[in-house]
């Protein structure tokens, strides 16, 4: 008599709790020592530019002839450019245009590209192929060659260099917003809503984009630092903030000039940058596996 073999029972795979979007994914960065202590970083910068008539020494602009190229003291505590002006006064001013060209550019770009990507996934058809033809297009042309003609174009400036960031940033969240209408709109819960009533654009902004918030909110928190990095490569390249007016990137390009003579000069603009740039992406990769259970269950498996 043959025994009869008893299926063994499949294993069930672990469940990754998910994080609650808002106050939930907060408790989690303040619990979490990586994430407090970077969290905290950008916040001190933050306040630093919002604080700088107050925290700085110094006007950005006011010259010490007589101390030019003076190197780190008491008095000049990062030393002073070729102008005698305090880099350190500069420094905190120049965190205002940094900080505000990212949080401008990422608003912008997501106010702009999340309708685009929710009509074109929605709708369909003529619409959708126009919104992602052009979309390709930007895609196609590399960010700061895109964003150098646009600045050219406009002329070189701090607001002209945040809109052409801002310009350099709806195509990614339009076609996100896309991908993931096309996944929702066939839903049962979205087809309730439409025998119920509702209008298109009740179904798109209230029933269907709560459902799509997730991934934009990280495409959001990784685009920040995207953002921070190229306009510091405008003002850099001479097309974003002007001299005499100070931004972290005008203060890299011109201490390159003096690194041998003055290498304090470019050292702390470039230090600053790319501690908030570090910052943000850790922020983003954070936030990335708070909200998306999978990622945090490979990270967890390692």
């Amino acid at each position: 008599m043959t025994q009869a073999t008893v299926p063994r029972p499949a294993t069930v795979p672990a469940v990754v709790p998910r994080v609650p979007f808002g106050g939930g994914v907060l408790r989690e960065f303040v619990r979490n020592r990586r994430g407090g202590v970077t969290v905290a970083t950008v916040l001190v910068l933050v306040l630093i530019g919002v604080a700088a008539p107050v925290l700085a020494p110094y006007g950005p602009l006011d010259m010490h002839i007589g101390d030019r190229f003076a190197p780190p003291s008491a008095q000049y505590w990062l030393g002073t450019d070729e102008f005698g002006r305090d880099i350190f006064s500069r420094l905190i001013y120049g965190a205002r245009v940094s900080l505000l060209a990212g949080l401008v550019a990422v608003v912008a770009a997501t106010i702009v590209g999340v309708p685009l990507g929710l009509l074109a996934g929605y709708y369909g058809g003529p619409l959708d192929a126009l919104i992602m033809r052009i979309i390709d297009f930007m895609l196609a042309v590399p960010g700061i060659i895109l964003a150098m003609v646009i600045v050219a174009v406009l002329g070189p400036n701090a607001v002209n260099a945040m809109i052409a960031v801002a310009i350099i940033g709806i195509p990614v969240k339009a076609r996100l917003l896309r991908a993931s209408t096309l996944a929702e709109k066939s839903r049962d819960y979205v087809e309730a809503a439409r025998c119920l009533g509702a209008t298109d654009a009740r179904v798109m902004f209230r029933t269907i984009l709560p459902n799509t918030l997730t991934p934009i909110v990280v495409q959001i928190a990784l685009s920040a630092s995207g953002a921070v990095l190229l306009e510091s490569s405008l003002s850099f390249l001479g097309l974003g903030t002007q001299p005499p007016a100070p931004s972290w990137g005008t203060l890299l390009n011109t201490g390159r000039a003096y690194m041998f003579n003055s290498p304090w000069y470019g050292f702390f603009p470039g230090l600053l940058i790319t501690v908030l740039v570090l910052s943000l992406n850790n922020i983003a990769d954070m936030v990335r596996d708070l909200l998306d259970p999978a990622s945090r269950g490979r990270r967890t498996a390692r």
